[in-house]
């Protein structure tokens, strides 16, 4: 999905394209059409304006500018205290006295039964923004008088006379999740801003608005079984920096934790995934152990790896890790959760398997003694692998944002399939619009009212299900306060609660690379990936992206079986999908390219001879190759 799918998205989950009636005649520019006597606004022409307001904000910032929020509905105080206190401004609320800005020349005074109050002068802001712009019209009018810019939200609803003095209109449905979505963005551009004025980044302003705007992407949530954090997209982490030394310096504080997910059966073998060949003769075990030393190499760091290893997989690991015996590689065997031990462990349901998964490498690591001896050695976070992930999993950028927010525990996620976005839904402005259209027909009364359309909360169906990637990084020294306690203390909340500042990162499908099934060893024994000096890499000349689709039957899904089917792995490297099932045999040399399905009929034995090409083919019996 691009960024700029993603940020319309989120403004539809807003309702933002939703205007209250049938649109005055000088707003209909920023709309699509009519649905329902109802206006739709162009998502499109709302981002727009919602970048040339932040250009705005951002240049003003810049110069020192002075701001002033207006706001009259209350639904909307709370988010905008929120936001005032974050960037630094003064929530001034002097706006409520009539003539505030145009009779500000002389002090005011005002008697009560009780008291006396005096007025100074106010200082004329260089900005005016405005939340609810048509309930408070005689700030328009002030500001206007005074030539003094205003930042508003406009809707399809608002007349003439007000609408043009808006210097930097922005057109949408004043929703609570529209207000806060857009102080959000109010907020971020402040941020980054203030940061580029201090000397603490090194962006450029091109750079800053697009990250202000991107980040509305953070909001999203995560629906884990226990529990919810907030999501922010891998694109808008910060790029490190490409200086040797300070990648070093960041490496140096890396731990690397290979936790053993046992023996798994539905491939049919009696030994670790991590042991089994993967490439040349190689395993994954061995795959990660290379893929680490290269980059101590590179950047002359020190990442050491720390296998740990259940009680019946330990010495088939050690076998493979013996081949390693000059590298910083660490062995542990963990502590196994189903017995009592010192820590008073008890047994747990299904919704707390995952959390106890941590909880068990954090108790192993204590009571081996190399939680201390990491920190002694000037180690600050781990990366913790709990599948068998063939990606490049140690990642500078997810790092250096850990180091640079102090995060204390981060997960990687993606999207789970059935909320996958394609990027061609988004190819064009009509499939954009439709999405609003449908959302549209789905609503079954509207209201008029402002009041009423305002008081809206984000409903669960705002959240964007996400699937956990096993690969989780924690901060060492919060780990060594948390296992201080006792596990059934522990256990009373999720693992990700007992951390400071949880958060969840959307990563693209190339850091998540596993072994689940024989098709996944089919991709990575082929020549879509090469291994190189032990490291596995995509294959350059492979045109598309995006991996193969591979689905083997049922016959292939032993690995014993797999390997007898396959005389030699196919050339797949221009193939796009490919499905077997029935009793197939590949021979050698075959080449396999676009769209393949190959299903033997019953009680038929099919052949695929050596040296066949098949391109866009489908196969159903031996005459039909």
């Amino acid at each position: 999905m691009t960024i700029h799918s993603a940020v319309i998205q989120k403004l539809l989950s807003t309702n933002a394209h939703l205007g209250k009636r049938v649109a005055n005649h000088h707003f209909k520019i920023y709309t699509y059409g009519v649905r329902n006597r109802m206006a739709i606004i162009d998502s499109d022409k709302t981002l727009i304006c919602l970048r040339n307001a932040s250009d705005f904000i951002a240049n003003l910032v810049r110069n020192n500018g002075k701001f002033l929020f207006v706001n009259t509905n209350t639904l909307f105080d709370e988010i905008i205290e929120q936001m005032t206190k974050k960037i630094g401004v003064k929530n001034d609320l002097s706006w409520k006295l009539s003539g505030f800005l145009t009779n500000s020349s002389s002090p005011k005074k005002f008697r009560s039964r009780n008291k006396k109050m005096i007025l100074g002068a106010v200082t004329q802001p260089d900005c005016v923004v405005i939340m609810d712009t048509e309930r408070k019209s005689s700030v328009v009018l002030e500001a206007s008088r005074l030539n003094i810019p205003i930042v508003g939200l406009v809707d399809s609803s608002m007349p003439w006379d007000v609408y043009k003095r808006i210097t930097y209109p922005v057109p949408a449905n004043d929703s609570v999740k529209f207000v806060y979505l857009f102080c959000n963005m109010i907020t971020k551009t402040f941020l980054y801003e203030q940061k580029r004025i201090s000397g603490k980044s090194g962006m450029s302003a091109d750079e800053i608005k697009l990250e202000a705007l991107d980040e509305v992407r953070e909001d999203c949530r995560i629906s884990c079984a226990s529990d919810e954090i907030f999501v922010r997209s891998y694109e808008s982490l910060l790029p490190a920096s490409d200086d040797p030394l300070e990648i070093k310096k960041i490496f140096d504080k890396l731990v690397v934790v290979k936790s053993d997910t046992g023996i798994d059966t539905k491939l049919g073998i009696d030994k670790p995934k991590s042991s089994m060949e993967v490439c040349n003769g190689l395993t994954s075990l061995d795959l990660l152990v290379n893929y680490i030393e290269s980059l101590n190499s590179k950047y002359g760091c020190n990442i050491p790896l720390l296998l740990m290893n259940k009680g019946d997989t330990n010495d088939a690991l050690l076998k493979v890790s013996e081949n390693h015996s000059d590298k910083n590689i660490h062995t542990v065997v963990q502590v196994p959760t189903h017995r009592e031990t010192d820590l008073d462990f008890e047994p747990t349901s299904s919704e707390e398997r995952n959390s106890d998964s941590e909880l068990q490498v954090l108790v192993s690591l204590k009571n081996s003694g190399k939680l201390n001896d990491f920190i002694s050695q000037g180690k600050e976070y781990v990366l913790l692998m709990k599948s068998d992930n063939l990606a490049e999993v140690v990642d500078l950028k997810i790092l250096n944002y850990m180091i640079q927010n102090k995060i204390e525990y981060c997960m990687e996620v993606m999207p789970t399939p059935s909320s996958d976005i394609n990027d061609d839904d988004f190819d064009s402005q009509f499939k954009l619009q439709e999405i609003a259209r449908t959302q549209v027909d789905n609503i079954q009364e509207i209201t008029r009212t402002r009041d009423e359309e305002s008081d809206e909360s984000p409903k669960s169906q705002d959240k964007i299900k996400l699937s956990d990637t096993s690969n989780v990084w924690l901060d060492l020294n919060a780990m060594l306060g948390i296992v201080e306690r006792s596990a059934r203390d522990i256990r009373k909340l999720p693992m990700l609660k007992h951390f400071n500042g949880a958060v969840g990162i959307s990563v693209p499908k190339s850091r998540y690379l596993p072994i689940e099934s024989t098709s996944d060893l089919l991709l990575f024994q082929s020549s879509v990936f090469n291994c190189s000096e032990g490291i596995l890499s995509r294959n350059k000349t492979r045109e598309n992206p995006s991996l193969p689709s591979i689905e083997l039957g049922p016959e292939f899904a032993n690995v014993d079986d797999f390997s007898r089917r396959f005389k030699s792995i196919p050339n797949i490297v221009e193939l796009n999908s490919l499905t077997v099932a029935g009793d197939v045999w590949f021979g050698s040399n075959i080449t396999l390219k676009g769209l393949v399905n190959i299903t033997a009929m019953p009680d038929m034995k099919l052949e695929i001879p050596d040296g066949t090409v098949l391109e866009n083919k489908i196969i159903r019996r031996q005459s039909d190759l």
